[in-house]
């Protein structure tokens, strides 16, 4: 595990400050449940966490719970995010949400979770933001499907891609 760095986290809510109050908020790759926790405390309505790792679910829970958050606040889903967002856009149901965070490992292939926000499905239309942070000698690509890259911020070896549809 590869907790966000605390000042990118803070460039990240910088940045979305405006977004954050009352949106639907997505963790992938969550790890603790920092960024997703964070986000609950800047106003955001729910967030919606996933990890891999059911050892990392149990640590989000438990982080939860230390932290107060109400049971209608977060949701925690084990499993792969890719996995994760094809039942979700397949859904009848689903709800796009406003911000979604992606932190995977950094040899990760960025491309598919990508795609399947460029389907358009997953965010809300015009005001959704995807948010991918990645090692700064990775280059991921400025569009992909739907999307557009309208800003990147280095920090260190780390950066974050802000993605949003055309």
């Amino acid at each position: 595990m590869r907790p966000t760095a605390r000042r990118l986290r803070e460039t990240l809510f910088t940045l979305l400050a405006a977004r954050v109050e009352d949106a639907r908020f997505l963790d992938l790759c969550a790890g603790s449940g920092a960024v997703g926790i964070e986000a609950l405390s800047r106003g955001a309505q729910h967030v919606t966490f996933v990890d891999r790792s059911p050892k990392v679910c149990s640590c989000i829970v438990s982080n939860l719970k230390i932290c107060g958050v109400q049971d209608d606040q977060a949701e925690v889903w084990t499993g792969d995010a890719v996995h994760f967002l094809r039942s979700v856009a397949t859904a009848s149901r689903a709800e796009p949400w406003e911000i979604a965070f992606y932190d995977p490992p950094y040899d990760t292939d960025y491309e598919p979770l990508l795609r399947l926000f460029g389907t358009g499905a997953l965010l809300v239309p015009r005001r959704g933001v995807l948010v991918v942070e990645h090692h700064c000698e990775y280059r991921l690509k400025e569009r992909v499907e739907g999307l557009r890259r309208w800003r990147a911020v280095r920090q260190g070896d780390s950066c974050l891609s802000f993605y949003e549809r055309r």
